[in-house]
């Protein structure tokens, strides 16, 4: 039997080669005009599952995008593993951002990744972390490692909200019926500084229309006597902050917890450069509220966010123009104790209120999730611990993310166990960007850190 180093050096060229098949799949799923490949990724997932020792292997479909289940049970007794991911990805625009296809994968050397990484949408978010786990399972059960059981769930609407995971998880609590719950959809500090992220931030993402005219009108004829919708609706949204950068709607900050001067104290530990910081985005300075540090900002306090606003002509040359309408989205991360549904409601009362005379306000709200926080005294905590010093010899820093899985809380409040966040990308990774990839060598890490899960989890569950 090969050690999973072993495995790993003979096997290195299939498992490259077999992740592009997927990521040569463009399964964006909030463009219609991608639905059948979106479909085609899920028959690939299958396919994977099947091929890495999956004894029960189902595409279950919704109202939406399938689910790809498998399961590999080999005693009833012994604790269950299941494995969260997703195969859809984000849209690739723009594209002529890209230095290469984004669904046309390639191998090119970077600063940080002198032996190459893997440039494609869908290489780190979420396609080439998820595969982590295909081929962690096809490691184990091959050289006869398996320690326990381990189920998968692999859904195609991440990007999009996860819209029908809910249903599906509330409709199948025996079959998803598990002991932790395994996720590698975020990241590390570095390579040489792993962590282990332990909380997640929330989220509420709605669009805002703001109405004036009842068509576009002449801007000369007009202007100046007639509200014009998209310069009052960056007046409205240049107001959510004051000037400390604090969000300025009612109630907003009423659930939010202060960290201890200690635990802030502890959280600064982690290494961090804010020269490197500034020079990889090509910054002259940081932003943000008032009083915190970059980390502190986009971990521990909530955010507002315009991820797009547009309205009347953008085509080339001009046309002068007074818009009708005018649009924007934005989207609020939140920390623990904020709820979702009530900061949106907090928002929208807030928004409808600042509208000034002569043009109508709606807001619709797209989508959202909890925050989440798993606790680093659980066994599943400290089965990762222990695997990522095995292959990185160094005990991982906890940190929290800013980012958010929404359906992390929702696994827990239905089927009543914690999710353990293995990532092993890192932030530069450009996720949601041009030129999205994933080294190499973090690839072929997971592929070898996520067995040592198995072994410790397996043994602490049991002690």
């Amino acid at each position: 039997m090969d050690s999973v180093g072993e495995y790993i050096s003979r096997n290195k060229q299939r498992f490259i080669n077999e992740l592009f098949e997927l990521l040569r799949i463009p399964s964006v799923s909030a463009d219609s005009a991608f639905s059948e490949d979106v479909m085609n990724a899920a028959k690939n997932v299958a396919a994977a599952l099947t091929d890495a020792g999956c004894e029960l292997v189902e595409i279950c479909e919704t109202k939406g995008y399938p689910i790809v289940y498998g399961e590999k049970i080999i005693d009833s007794s012994l604790p269950t593993v299941l494995v969260y991911g997703h195969y859809d990805v984000q849209p690739p625009d723009p594209i002529d951002l890209w230095d290469s296809p984004p669904f046309e994968p390639v191998v090119r050397p970077t600063e940080l990744h002198p032996d190459g990484a893997i440039f494609a949408r869908g290489a780190s978010d979420d396609k080439g972390q998820m595969f982590m786990h295909v081929k962690a399972l096809e490691f184990m059960v091959r050289n006869d490692r398996l320690p326990c059981n381990v189920k998968f769930m692999i859904e195609g609407e991440e990007e999009v909200g996860s819209s029908s995971l809910g249903d599906f998880v509330k409709e199948n609590h025996d079959k998803l019926k598990n002991d932790i719950i395994l996720i590698s959809d975020t990241g590390m500090i570095a390579n040489d500084v792993p962590s282990i992220t332990t909380g997640l931030r929330g989220l509420s993402y709605v669009e805002v229309e703001v109405t004036g005219p009842n068509r576009d009108l002449h801007s000369g004829l007009y202007g100046g006597a007639v509200a014009n919708p998209i310069n009052v609706l960056n007046k409205m949204i240049a107001s959510l902050h004051d000037e400390n950068n604090h969000i300025a709607i009612p109630g907003f900050y009423d659930k939010v917890e202060d960290l201890s001067e200690e635990e802030r104290r502890v959280m600064g530990m982690a290494p961090f450069s804010l020269d490197a910081y500034r020079e990889a985005l090509e910054i002259d300075a940081v932003y943000g509220e008032k009083n915190y540090t970059t980390n502190e900002r986009n971990s521990i306090r909530p955010t507002l966010d315009v991820n797009g606003i547009w309205g009347g002509y953008t085509g080339e040359g001009a046309k002068t123009v007074i818009p009708s309408k005018a649009y924007a989205k934005i989207s609020m991360r939140l920390v623990p104790q904020q709820d979702w549904i009530e900061i949106t409601e907090l928002f929208t009362k807030h928004f409808e209120s600042i509208a000034p005379v002569g043009v109508r306000v709606k807001v619709t709200p797209h989508h959202g999730g909890q925050s989440y926080v798993t606790p680093i005294d659980s066994i599943g905590y400290q089965a990762a611990s222990k695997a990522y010093e095995t292959t990185f010899g160094k005990v991982p820093i906890p940190k929290r993310n800013g980012g958010s899985i929404p359906i992390v809380p929702l696994f827990e409040d239905e089927l009543g166990t914690k999710s353990i966040l293995m990532g092993f990308g890192l932030d530069s990774n450009a996720i949601h960007s041009p030129n999205e990839h994933l080294a190499i060598w973090n690839f072929l890490k997971g592929i070898e850190t996520i067995p040592y899960f198995y072994k410790y989890f397996a043994e602490l569950y049991k002690n």
